[in-house]
Parts: structure tokens; sequence; C-alpha cells
């Protein structure tokens, strides 16, 4: 596992073996389960040379390597090469799953900013641009989804104040999708939030839903 220190493209293990590490996509990075690779899968399912992700002037290229069991790009198999985009989920085989963040996302929080986020006591503390989130001193793991982590960010940035439930769908789906977005939808990703929040604070309710309004962050400082 790498430790960011650049603004570089990011890959972020989800659901598998390797949950919860993050890898820097610089030049070229080899996944599969040959120990050679970049980034080792050690799953049988896994091809020796698997799949490849190279930066190029038009972004990061993803490519499947002729694997025996594919690799899927955003849940559809892939057939061919794809530039990725911010938030694209990556699936090898059956074994593991990444989430891509662009490089615009990656910065690291900066030490004065994390400092002042310290300072102001807050028990949940979220890093916008390395897509982090802590509770207390213990970081948010594995990462969060997308879907959950622009869910937080948008409560975030508006703590203490109440955000309509239609402009939560909008911010986290996007303008085009947010019409086919039903309201369980959006309160089932609510509820997975919480679960992952409560994981590591059970005793405090983030997420607060004001029934005919919206939803609001409750972030109380330390004690």
């Amino acid at each position: 596992m790498e430790i960011m220190s650049e603004d570089v493209p990011l890959l972020i293990a989800m659901e598998g073996p390797l949950q919860g590490q993050r890898w820097a996509v610089r030049g070229s990075l080899l996944i599969g389960r040959e120990p050679s690779c970049d980034l080792v899968i050690a799953d049988r399912q896994v091809s020796r040379r698997h799949a490849r992700l190279t930066t190029t002037n038009a972004g990061v290229l993803l490519e499947d390597l002729g694997s025996k069991n594919g690799t899927n790009y955003n849940g559809i198999p892939l057939t061919e090469p794809v530039i990725l985009q911010d938030g694209d989920s990556i699936q090898i085989a059956l074994a593991q799953r990444f989430t891509f963040i662009s490089s615009d996302a990656t910065l690291p929080i900066e030490d004065n900013e994390f400092e002042s986020l310290s300072a102001a006591g807050l028990l949940l503390r979220v890093d916008k641009r390395g897509h982090r989130v802590w509770i207390g001193d213990q970081e948010v793991l594995p990462p969060l989804s997308l879907a959950q982590f622009k869910l937080l960010e948008l409560l975030y940035e508006n703590q203490g104040q109440v955000v309509p439930r239609p402009q939560v769908i909008e911010w986290v789906w996007g303008s085009e999708e947010a019409i086919l977005v039903t309201e369980q939808a959006l309160d089932a990703l609510v509820r997975r939030l919480r679960e992952r929040l409560a994981s590591i604070e059970p005793d405090h309710i983030f997420i607060e839903t004001v029934r005919g309004h919206g939803l609001r962050l409750n972030n109380p400082r330390q004690s």
C-alpha cells in the first residue's frame, strides 16, 4: 500500500482481501496474482497479469489483459480499454472491487487544515480532497463508497443546517439521474451511511432526518 503525498489519481480497495488499501496511479499500475505485479491480489480467480491502469494525456486508461475471469467497469464486463472517471468502480474477477478517484480529488489533507479541524474539536472530520473521514482519532475504513461520501460531504459543508432532500439527491446522483432516484433509494443510502459511522461511534447519530424538510449533520465537539 502506498501513502499518498502528491496530487495523483488514487485507487481505493473496497470489498475484497485488500479492503481499505490505497494506491497512487503513476505511469502504469499492473494488477494481477503474480508477485511481480504492482498490485497483487492473491486469489486464484485473478489471472497472473489481469488488468492494467496507464496514465495517458487523456486520463487514466483501464484495460483488461485477456484475463480468464474478466474485469468489470461500473458493473459491465470490460471489452475494450476505457478512460476512467472520478468514482468509477472496477471489479477484478469476483475477488476485489476498487473505486477510482481522479487527481483533482486526491490532494492529501494539509497539516494546517487537519490541525484546524482538530482544534475546532469536531467529532467527525472530512478530508474532501483525500476522500477520507475520521471520527475522533479513528479513520473510517474501509473508505466510504462514492455516494456515501458525497452525501456526507454535502451535509458537512452545511453543518447544523437542514439540507432539503431534493438537493441531496441532485448532489449525490447528479441532475440528469436525479429524476429517476426514489425516496427509498435515498433512505437506503442514509441508512448505510449511518451504519458505517455507527461502527465507530455507536452512541451518536450523525445523520438526522428532519421530517418534512431534509437531512442535517449533527456533529458535536469532542468531549
